[in-house]
């Protein structure tokens, strides 16, 4: 009977195998990705949009990824080689009857001027990727960066305190000039339409918002084995994730017991209920690669996805694992127009919720927001607005090292717990020319010295300054007001190379230590990806 379960399966991960397009990968970027809105929330289809990054295999997805890859090209091939390879190719590209390989060098080369410091601020990134697909069922993605900087006097205080770069990693960060590095890699298994496997170096998303309340690309990269199965109108995606923590206090001086190392068991399924409708549920659960008596390791307990997490968590001695259970849901309430939705709890007590007294353990977040293409009947006007809120000690636990974060940054909302946001994006693309503005406000309390009161997730909520009146604002009432333009123009698509103007104001107020920025910048900047500094 077990000999016939085995083969059945592996009779199902390879039958018509050879029916599948490539797997292309197409890294996550905002930027990018709000310019596939229309394909994405068709209502006549049911794409699984909440589970990033995105596979080029849809046919509607795939029709509009390949035009704006070819924007712009010179179907006629007149042009020089070197004005192609500036303006619409890769810089190398091989192809065969089963291959397709590419390669570019990459640049992000910015200068700016803050003017509140009257300081000089700039950005030189080299960099390279590497990407392609082999058969129809492997594909592959690496990047790779070197970096030296001088940022905005708020950026600049929060690698300071926090070791490492906004969205990137650690490096030599001591003193005005940083110095420091960044990879990605993503390889790819698609043996058919119903699974596709991945072990990476790179970040996850979960949601149809700006933001996500339950997995978001803000922190640093990471190691990961993920397993995507589809069935109908089901998809299911597992995440089993090794994370450091450059800031959590080591257990023992053995380098061997990888004393600030995570594992994380991430678990979401996704139902397209109809055309408009779907609902999705997420449940993850953290814990600590080394404890006291020596290295845990990766507990196999956490392995099987079809179960609550809660009864194995649970049953490991004195539960010192942390999960979390979430939902995403979203409707397209028009063909070019969708709202959604997020709610995650970290803890509940039920007599405390209803008795409405702010109980500190009563930690949830939510998410609103409506986002779609086309506003007021102009082509290729693609808009957001979104709603953000987390209560406080939300996303932390009694011990650092198995909080919701990963490099020293949250793997949530980037302004941690204990807040509120509203934020508004528009985007706007003419040929080559593209145009986006985003202004948020944000209020949250700031700790004064020696206390917690649930807006640092860093912080063990067993040293909470409170158990009762837990609300936002508590500590330091403070008011974040942020607003960024950014015109571009585009040279070439494949890469994302791009001459950008970019002006951004900033405000922290409070009646301690207000702090205000205006920053002009300039650059040449390519490749995909998010690098989060609207906090």
């Amino acid at each position: 009977m077990k000999k016939y379960l085995w083969m059945s399966l592996i009779a199902f991960i390879f039958t018509s195998a050879n029916a599948q397009t490539p797997n292309v990968n197409i890294p996550y970027s905002y930027q990018f990705y709000q310019k596939l809105n229309k394909s994405v929330y068709d209502v006549n289809s049911r794409m699984h949009t909440s589970i990033k990054g995105y596979y080029a295999d849809d046919s509607l997805l795939n029709a509009r990824y390949l035009e704006l890859m070819n924007m712009g090209t010179d179907s006629l091939n007149r042009r020089s080689w070197v004005r192609r390879i500036l303006t619409e190719q890769h810089l190398l590209n091989f192809k065969g009857p089963d291959y397709n390989i590419y390669a570019d060098f990459l640049t992000d080369l910015q200068i700016g001027r803050e003017f509140q410091e009257q300081k000089t601020t700039w950005k030189n990134t080299r960099g390279f990727q590497v990407g392609g697909t082999v058969g129809k069922q492997f594909s592959f993605y690496m990047n790779g960066f070197e970096n030296q900087g001088v940022f905005a006097n708020y950026l600049t205080k929060f690698i300071d305190s926090n070791k490492v770069v906004p969205s990137e990693m650690s490096g030599k960060l001591d003193g005005k000039t940083k110095d420091w590095s960044y990879v990605t890699a993503l390889l790819s298994y698609t043996p058919n339409k119903h699974l596709n496997f991945a072990l990476g170096y790179d970040k996850n998303f979960i949601g149809d918002g700006y933001r996500s309340m339950l997995l978001s690309d803000v922190a640093g990269n990471y190691s990961f084995l993920r397993l995507r199965a589809t069935v109908g109108n089901v998809q299911y995606q597992t995440i089993f994730s090794y994370m450091l923590d450059n800031g959590a206090e080591r257990l023992t001086t053995d380098r061997r017991l990888g004393a600030r190392a995570k594992w994380n068991a991430m678990h979401y399924i996704d139902w397209t209920v109809s055309n408009r409708l779907s609902l999705g549920f997420f449940q993850a659960v953290t814990w600590s690669d080394a404890e006291k008596e020596g290295k845990r390791g990766f507990d196999f307990n956490y392995v099987h996805p079809f179960v609550f997490l809660r009864p194995i968590e649970g049953s490991n001695a004195d539960s010192p694992d942390k999960l979390r259970l979430g939902l995403n849901t979203s409707y397209k309430l028009s063909d070019k127009t969708t709202a959604y939705g997020q709610f995650m709890i970290d803890e509940f007590t039920a007599k405390e919720f209803f008795s409405n007294k702010g109980y500190w353990a009563n930690k949830w977040a939510a998410q609103i927001g409506v986002r779609g293409s086309d506003l007021f009947k102009v082509e290729s006007l693609n808009y957001l607005a979104e709603f953000n809120t987390a209560r406080p000690y939300t996303y932390a636990h009694f011990d650092r090292i198995s909080n919701y974060s990963g490099m020293s940054q949250p793997l949530a909302h980037p302004l941690g717990a204990g807040f509120r946001e509203f934020l508004g994006i528009l985007n706007y693309s003419y040929k080559r020319f593209d145009f986006q503005g985003q202004l948020s406000y944000a209020t949250y309390g700031l700790d004064p010295a020696g206390q917690n009161f649930g807006h640092d997730i860093f912080k063990s909520y067993t040293d909470r300054s409170l158990d009762y009146g837990s609300k936002v604002g508590n500590g330091i009432k403070t008011n974040l007001y942020f607003g960024e333009a950014k015109v571009a123009y585009l040279l070439n698509p494949k890469y994302n190379l791009r001459l950008e103007l970019g002006a951004v104001y900033r405000k922290e107020s409070n009646a301690v230590n207000p702090m205000s920025t205006k920053l002009i910048t300039f650059g040449l900047r390519s490749s995909f990806r998010n690098l989060y500094q609207d906090f």
